[in-house]
Parts: structure tokens; C-alpha cells; sequence
């Protein structure tokens, strides 16, 4: 399967229809204004600074670079701005604002651009360490809100919920953001550019180190 291909179908494993010329020119452009100071299109510039903190928090730096080094928030406020349909989009913004919510109430702090690392990490940990019944269940409720919201229908989503649909859908954006960009697929996971002997069965640990390769 080829990278392009790849991508898209990842979108779809996520609920998202992606357009592919899109999405591989969103990886690109991530790239290209890293060197630059980061205005976000889809978010506030202060909820930008959570979204570099918690993509951190969720990804850190250790033998491999964090997740802001390799632009993954640029890749996600890009991706909502670009990709994300209306319904979707709201969605974000509200859930987001929920979990900041919590995050300033438990912190004592006014303003979401004064919040750090050390405030937010509780509040994301809180959201996704959840029983498999439980998440079985916000996902349910999360899928009943959303189809309502597409008809039209008045719907609301309780505080728990709301910030276990942000966590979630965030970590799976910052995976997936992260695996995507160049860096990391060349440099981090075992990378062919011109794949050659194909090897069918054989064990991923002597391959690779036990690494996935990269797409």
C-alpha cells in the first residue's frame, strides 16, 4: 500500500472522509511553516498552546522527538480547519471547551493561555483511564449526539462525556499526525524507499527491531 493510500484510510478508521491530495499537502505544509512562528487557522492562539501541550503530554519527547517537534499540532488545527465537516468542527470546539473548563476549575486559573502541562495532564488522564464498559458507553452516547446533531435535533453532551470525546479523538489525531510526518516515518520507523526483497512471513522483531513500518 503507498503512502498516500495509507493516509486516507487512516481518516477513515478515524470517521473522517479525506480527500488524499489534501491531506498529503496538510503534512506538507506542516513542514514548511515549522520554521515559522505558528498562528493556528482553526483554533485561538491560546487554545493552540493547549493543543501543543497536550499533543506533548500524549507523545513526549524521549530517544524520539515530542510530538510539537514533528508539527503534529500544526497537523491537527490544519486538519480540523481543512477536513473536518461543520458537525465535526463543533463538535471539537465544544469538547475542547469542556476540558479547559475543568482543566481552569481544578487549576484556580482564569485563562486558558496560562494553562501548563501540570494542569492539563490530570484532566487528560482523568478522561481517558475509563473502564471498557464505560468508554462502550460514551461511545454510544457520543454516536446518538452526533447523528441527532446532523438532523437538526436539540442534543447535549454531560461534562464527563464531552471531555472523554476530546481526549480520545485527540490522541487518536496526535497518533496518527505523528506516525504521518516525514520525520518520523523516515527516521524513526524502518524505512524503504525503494522497497526490494519482500519477505512474507517473517518475524517482525528480527525484521525491525519490532517496529511497525513505516507507510
Amino acid at each position: 500500500m503507498d503512502r498516500r493510500k495509507a493516509l486516507k484510510n487512516m481518516g477513515l478508521a478515524l470517521g473522517y472522509t479525506v480527500a488524499t491530495p489534501t491531506l498529503i499537502s496538510i503534512v506538507q505544509s506542516c513542514k514548511k511553516d515549522a520554521a515559522i512562528v505558528w498562528t493556528p487557522d482553526f483554533l485561538t492562539s491560546a487554545e493552540g498552546s493547549v493543543l501543543t501541550h497536550l499533543v506533548d503530554i500524549i507523545i513526549p519527547k524521549t530517544d524520539t522527538p515530542s510530538a510539537s517537534e514533528v508539527q503534529v499540532h500544526i497537523f491537527i488545527d490544519r486538519f480540523a480547519d481543512q477536513v473536518m465537516e461543520k458537525e465535526q468542527q463543533d463538535l471539537l470546539k465544544m469538547t475542547m471547551g469542556k476540558f479547559t473548563d475543568k482543566a481552569l476549575q481544578d487549576s484556580g486559573k482564569k485563562e486558558i493561555a496560562d494553562l501548563t502541562p501540570e494542569d492539563l495532564e490530570p484532566v487528560l488522564a482523568s478522561a481517558l483511564k475509563i473502564s471498557k464498559a464505560d468508554q462502550a458507553k460514551n461511545f454510544k452516547v457520543i454516536n446518538s449526539y452526533t447523528e441527532a446533531v446532523k438532523t437538526g435535533q436539540t442534543a447535549t453532551l454531560d461534562d464527563d462525556v464531552s471531555r472523554f470525546a476530546f481526549a480520545n479523538n485527540l490522541r487518536g489525531l496526535a497518533i496518527w499526525g505523528y506516525k504521518s510526518s516525514e520525520f518520523v516515518g523516515e527516521n524513526v520507523l524502518p524505512y524503504l524507499p525503494v522497497p526490494g526483497e519482500f519477505i512474507a512471513c517473517g518475524d517482525l522483531q528480527e525484521l525491525t527491531g519490532g517496529k511497525v513500518w513505516s507507510l
